[in-house]
């Protein structure tokens, strides 16, 4: 892929633009994606992180330590002391997010790690409280802030690929899914914490051309070599019509060394196409660099240069949008809880999908 030479953003924006005056933040979790994620980012963008609490304090303060945070909080009212001076970040399995909302000052703005609740019951639950407690609350979808992404949303909406025929993301890798222990015999997994990232992307990439998908179809599997987890792999197809086909396939178990293994979007339009390697889920968390590929007309595939990659880069931009939205620089909160409701929706329809199964071939003439 790519043996054209590279060359500089073609749409123009790779990066959400830092609030000019950002207010502090404190965050509530300390678990494995604040550290490879969201500490770093804040650092890049010189945010000050004034609070940190974790119901595992021994955490929350080998976090501290490493990124200069500036107090570990011993209980949750501790953290919470500050009132609405802060940004809010929360980072808590997704079970915990409405007791967690309920803790926090009126008025108050908070950054919700996906997923936005266990399930769509729990995401209207999210709706209801942050609007009785006056939250101005986005939910951190952070993969439509990822550089690669940026670049190809522009490339959407400048035309430059024409109309969209095939959108496509393929991962086959292995997770290391023991670095989190929460997700060790839940009911549902794979979907609502990893596809989820995707299907809130062909939302994000396909929705201002096509609305929302109007049907979903998937199937959700498991594996007997890890009997902990619900599913590790999936395959979904996204219904935005009979000109484009969407589809999402997951395997998280390819243990077979990096040869085969894959982690791409692929974006095809009547004009051009474009692939983009998502590297964070080659060898996570390091990771691999994130590349984009680009073919447009008659030319030779180029290569994008990019600034940065998924992990972490992408999360200075939920953070970044919500605090320019607060103070009046951004008109629109992109990732704003109601546009994440959509996403849950889907979600819980391709659960329902996977419940109720497809269609049994006849078994006889």
């Amino acid at each position: 892929m790519g043996s054209g030479t590279s060359s500089g953003s073609i749409s123009g924006r790779q990066r959400w633009a830092l609030p000019t005056a950002p207010r502090p933040i404190a965050i509530i979790g300390a678990g494995s994606i604040v550290v490879n994620a969201h500490l770093p980012a804040y650092a890049a963008c010189g945010f000050r992180v004034v609070r940190i609490f974790d119901i595992d304090r021994t955490r929350a303060e080998a976090a501290a330590a490493q990124f200069m945070v500036g107090q570990v909080a011993g209980t949750l009212e501790d953290l919470t002391s500050p009132g609405t001076d802060v940004v809010y970040d929360l980072a808590v399995p997704a079970g915990a997010v409405i007791e967690t909302l309920e803790s926090l000052p009126v008025g108050a703005a908070v950054l919700i790690q996906k997923p936005m609740g266990l399930d769509l019951e729990q995401a209207s639950a999210i709706v209801r409280t942050c609007r009785a407690r006056r939250l101005t609350a986005a939910v951190n979808f952070q993969l439509r802030f990822a550089p690669a992404v940026m670049e190809l949303s522009g490339l959407i909406g400048q035309g430059v690929l024409g109309e969209l025929t095939d959108v496509e993301m393929r991962v086959n890798t292995f997770m290391p899914w023991e670095q989190w222990e929460f997700l060790r015999h839940i009911p549902r997994m794979e979907i609502l914490y990893h596809s989820i990232h995707y299907i809130d992307l062909m939302r994000h990439l396909l929705g201002p051309a096509h609305g929302e998908p109007s049907r979903v179809m998937a199937r959700t599997t498991s594996d007997p070599r890890y009997p902990q987890l619900a599913s590790v792999a999936s395959t979904i197809v996204l219904d935005f019509g009979p000109r484009v086909r969407c589809t999402i396939s997951t395997n998280h178990q390819h243990d077979f060394g990096p040869q085969h293994q894959a982690s791409h979007l692929r974006v095809e339009g009547t004009r051009g196409a474009a692939v983009a390697r998502l590297g964070v889920n080659l060898n996570y968390p390091r990771g691999l660099p994130d590349t984009l590929s680009v073919h447009v007309g008659r030319e030779e595939w180029r290569q994008i240069e990019l600034e940065g990659s998924w992990f972490p880069d992408a999360f200075r931009g939920p953070m970044c949008n919500l605090q320019r939205f607060i103070a009046g620089e951004d008109d629109t909160l992109v990732t704003r809880i109601e546009d994440a409701w959509r996403t849950m929706s889907v979600v819980e329809a391709c659960y329902e999908c996977d419940r109720s199964g497809g269609v049994t071939p006849r078994s006889t003439p």
